[in-house]
């Protein structure tokens, strides 16, 4: 494929290159089979370049919705440059993030139900199994929310978290999963729903087991390699296309 063939959003500039374009698109759609739609919360945004610009989906457009040729192109503060419609207001706190972490390319931040469930218990994320290692000491914790993140202060409590982390659990809210690719950006967000099920789902029986620091680490690394990551989201990829030929 052609990755500087683009496709022209409503014939204005600032296309999203093809290629980036059917990824976002898989990228949605993989959250919305995960369960990661919760009304209209939640965005995923993906770097424009090097700029601080930002694609994203319009407001009032579900993850299950998304075509190529509906993404919007913002600028820091999320007024729309190309596409038809505005974004979420909330997308303003990614535009933190970006100009504080230059080598983030993408950043996804959903409501899934285990996540919302266990961010009302006021701890950080536990990480007690193999499959959630790729969190061990890379999850900040907010434990204040500070209301709906539309505004500048949401934006700096929320970069702040961040800072040496690649995700963050945010209290009586959600997560947020940056990426150096969308596609690790969507491998995150999506292991973070299944460990706060698991989770979940031993805190039911009994006391959490802890992992061990040093195997956490290796572990860690192991599952944060490119490889794993993409060839996880090409999977996915794989069973949502499945799923909307199947619905059609």
């Amino acid at each position: 494929m052609n990755d500087n063939k683009t496709l022209q959003i409503d014939g204005l500039a600032g296309a999203m290159p093809q290629a980036l374009a059917e990824r976002y698109v898989d990228a949605c759609h993989i959250l919305a089979m995960h369960g990661h739609g919760a009304g209209l919360a939640g965005q995923l945004t993906v770097r424009d370049g090097e700029s601080g610009r930002m694609h994203t989906l319009a407001l009032g457009q579900g993850l299950d919705e998304a075509e190529a040729d509906k993404v919007l192109l913002v600028d820091e503060q999320v007024r729309t440059l190309s596409g038809q419609g505005k974004a979420n207001p909330a997308v303003l706190f990614h535009s933190w993030i970006y100009r504080r972490f230059p080598k983030v390319r993408a950043i996804v931040h959903t409501h899934p139900p285990a996540l919302s469930a266990l961010s009302m218990l006021g701890q950080p994320m536990p990480v007690a199994h193999m499959d959630a290692a790729m969190f061990h000491d890379d999850c900040g914790y907010l434990a204040r929310w500070p209301g709906v993140p539309t505004g500048d202060e949401e934006g700096a409590l929320i970069s702040e978290v961040l800072e040496g982390k690649r995700c963050a659990f945010l209290v009586n809210h959600g997560i947020v999963c940056t990426g150096a690719t969308l596609e690790e950006a969507i491998y995150l967000n999506v292991f973070a729903e299944r460990n706060a099920r698991m989770v979940l789902d031993a805190l039911a029986v009994g006391p959490l087991q802890p992992v061990d620091a040093a195997a956490a680490t290796e572990a860690h690394d192991f599952l944060l390699q490119p490889s794993i990551v993409n060839a996880t989201f090409a999977y996915w990829a794989r069973q949502a296309r499945r799923g909307r030929s199947a619905g059609r």
